[in-house]
C-alpha cells in the first residue's frame, strides 16, 4: 500500500499501523497538483512495490464562500486538487493497469458532484468534473478488466468537516459542536458518514469486477 500526502508525519503513523497487520506500507510526500512530482511518485510505488493494482483518488479540498466572494484562486484550487489532481494520477498509473487487463480507479467525489449547493460554488464544480472524469473514464475501459468509479459521501467525520465547522463557529457565533451537528442534520440520514463506511465501499469496489462507472452514494441512511 502506498499512502501519499503533502505532509509525510501523519502518513508514517498510518504506514506503521498497516505494517503491524501485515501490509507492507511506503509513505510519500505528494502534492497532487504537481505533475512531476506524481510522476516521480508513481515511479518510486513501482520500484519499491511492484505494479499498481489500485488508485483510490481521495486528496480533497473544500472551502465555502459566497458567489461573488469566490475568486480565481479559490476556484482555481479546488479545481487543481479535486479534478485535475485525479486526472494527473489516473493518466499515470491506467495504461499499465489496462495493459495487464485488470485495475481499479475509485474516486472520492461527493454528494456535491450529484447535487447543487449554495455558498459551495467551487467545491461542488470540482466534484462535478470528477464525477464526469470517473464516466468518461469508465466508458473507455469498459470491457478491459479495468472499472472507474466514484463514492460520494456527504458529511463525513473527517478533518475537511471539522474545518468547516470552525469556519462556520467563526463566522456565526455558534459553537464548534453546532456548526457540525448542522452539517450532519444537511445530510439525508441527518448524521455524519464514518470514514470506514467510505473505505469498506472502496474495498468492496476492489473485488467487484461488474461495477463500473456507478457513482456509489453515502448519505448517512446507509
Amino acid at each position: 500500500m502506498v499512502l501519499a500526502a503533502r505532509t509525510l508525519a501523519p502518513l508514517e503513523a498510518v504506514a506503521g499501523a498497516a505494517r503491524r497487520v501485515g501490509v507492507e506500507a511506503l509513505p510519500i510526500a505528494l502534492d497532487v497538483t504537481d505533475a512531476a512530482a506524481i510522476t516521480t511518485a508513481v515511479g518510486e510505488a513501482r520500484t519499491k512495490l511492484g505494479a499498481i493494482d489500485v488508485l483510490v483518488n481521495n486528496a480533497g479540498v473544500a472551502e465555502s464562500a459566497p458567489f461573488a466572494r469566490t475568486d480565481p484562486e479559490l476556484w482555481d484550487r479546488h479545481l487543481r486538487v479535486n479534478a485535475t489532481g485525479p486526472y494527473l494520477l489516473a493518466r499515470a498509473v491506467l495504461p499499465a493497469m489496462l495493459e495487464r487487463r485488470w485495475g481499479r480507479v475509485i474516486n472520492i467525489a461527493s454528494l456535491a458532484g450529484l447535487h447543487g449547493a449554495p455558498y459551495v460554488a467551487a467545491y461542488t464544480a470540482s466534484k462535478h468534473a470528477l464525477v464526469g472524469l470517473t464516466r468518461a473514464l469508465a466508458a473507455e475501459v469498459a470491457g478491459k478488466g479495468v472499472t472507474v468509479n466514484a463514492i460520494c459521501p456527504g458529511f463525513a467525520a473527517t478533518e475537511l468537516t471539522w474545518a468547516s465547522a470552525r469556519n462556520i463557529a467563526a463566522r456565526t457565533g455558534r459553537s464548534f459542536e453546532e456548526a457540525v451537528e448542522a452539517m450532519a442534520r444537511l445530510n439525508p440520514g441527518q448524521r455524519l458518514v464514518e470514514p470506514v463506511e467510505v473505505a469498506r465501499v472502496a474495498a468492496k469496489l476492489v473485488h467487484d469486477d461488474t461495477t463500473n462507472g456507478e457513482m456509489l452514494v453515502l448519505d448517512g441512511t446507509q
